[in-house]
């Protein structure tokens, strides 16, 4: 026969106010944040990518500029390396923030799909 006040009691500590709110809720609210942010800048920083290729090729039609198409791989293919390690680094950094790292993680994902 089983004790129940001893079976139940890890399970009242995992889910008391103070535990949830320090470990999960605060870390998960920081990474939402984090993501929304994130997602908001990248579509601030696409549309201003997108104008400026625009204009390069307006300008490449009326014979202002002439670009080549290797050269704007090139710079997609940096920009896109650079934005992989920006994620990567917010996420090693949200991922510390508490033991698991498990909550502000699943924030950001959070964060960034609401973004």
């Amino acid at each position: 026969m089983k004790n129940n006040a001893i079976d139940t009691a890890p399970f009242t500590d995992i889910f008391s106010s103070t535990f949830l709110l320090g470990n999960v809720g605060a870390p998960f609210v920081i990474g939402m944040a984090v993501g929304y942010f994130a997602k908001k800048m990248v579509r601030t920083a696409l549309f201003l990518i997108g104008a400026a290729v625009t204009l390069l090729f307006v300008s490449e039609y009326y014979g202002i500029a002439e670009i080549s198409d290797a050269q704007l791989q090139n710079a997609a293919t940096a920009a896109t390396d650079v934005a992989k390690s920006s994620g990567d680094f917010l996420i090693k950094r949200l991922s510390s923030i508490t033991s698991k790292g498990v909550s502000g993680t699943a924030g950001f994902f959070a964060g960034f799909k609401l973004g």
